[in-house]
């Protein structure tokens, strides 16, 4: 994702270069080269500067202001769907606590002020543990 000007004219530049080299790869074919080389090098060049294209075209959509703004409601919705997770999952708040490595009374503090002291990182160590809860094996949830 690019986040600022300088990743976008760095991007820019980045998918113009690979742009050239696509044009010269289809230009100048490498008689020596067998063909199946030719075309994984064609295809990986391709695929890059879709890459870069796609992030250039998402950086300009933002910046002329299209982001629906109202996406930032499920931030406050977080700790509500964290809680009921776990609750969905089978997990009780020591089962949680032990998947991210904390002591039960910390997730009870964490539910009990909406997660409101627990910073990002925390966030998504016990988002990937509610996560590896919902896939793991569906008798591991029932016998908790």
């Amino acid at each position: 994702m690019i986040k600022n000007e300088r990743q976008y004219r760095i991007t820019r530049a980045q998918a113009a270069r690979f742009s050239d080299a696509l044009e010269k790869l289809r230009q100048l074919p490498d008689p020596g080269l067998h063909p199946m080389i030719a075309k994984a090098q064609e295809d990986a060049l391709r695929s890059q500067l879709g890459d870069l294209e796609n992030e250039l075209r998402e950086y300009e959509s933002l910046k002329s202001g299209d982001f629906p703004i109202e996406s930032l409601k499920a931030v406050s919705e977080v700790p509500s769907v964290l809680i009921k997770a776990r609750i969905a999952t089978g997990l009780s708040q020591r089962d949680l606590a032990e998947r991210v490595g904390l002591k039960e009374q910390q997730i009870q503090r964490y539910e009990a002020t909406d997660y409101a002291t627990a910073n990002l990182a925390r966030i998504m160590e016990v988002v990937s543990a509610l996560g590896t809860a919902v896939e793991g094996p569906a008798s591991e949830a029932g016998t908790r």
